[in-house]
């Protein structure tokens, strides 16, 4: 089993996330919160079920699509998965703080 460590920005995602939404629903902002954690559970027992995130060009950074969010995820040994950002699929991954020194030079 792999052990998935949420990154200190990627709590802050989901809580601003989550603070967004409860704007609107209160449930429907808890809803997602759960939904992000249960979704990344998967990794436990299949680490490379995310596709490669097609911006980077490294597979060892990669993506599971969690409705309008990715959970953007590094494998970073075969025991280890680090969970980097939840980011909205709208927004343009390159202004992400958490993203910004992965980028490849295009």
């Amino acid at each position: 089993m792999v052990e998935i460590i949420w990154s200190p920005r990627s709590i802050k995602d989901i809580e601003e996330i989550a603070e967004y939404i409860a704007k609107d629903s209160l449930q429907y902002a808890s809803a997602y919160v759960s939904l992000f954690f249960e979704k990344a559970k998967v990794l436990e027992n299949h680490p490379l079920s995310g596709r490669a995130v097609p911006e980077l060009g490294n597979a060892s950074i990669r993506q599971l699509l969690c409705d309008r969010y990715r959970i953007i995820y590094e494998v970073i040994s075969k025991k280890k998965i680090g969970i980097l950002t939840v980011h909205h699929q709208s927004r343009l991954l390159k202004n992400n703080p958490a993203i910004k020194r992965r980028m490849r030079n295009k």
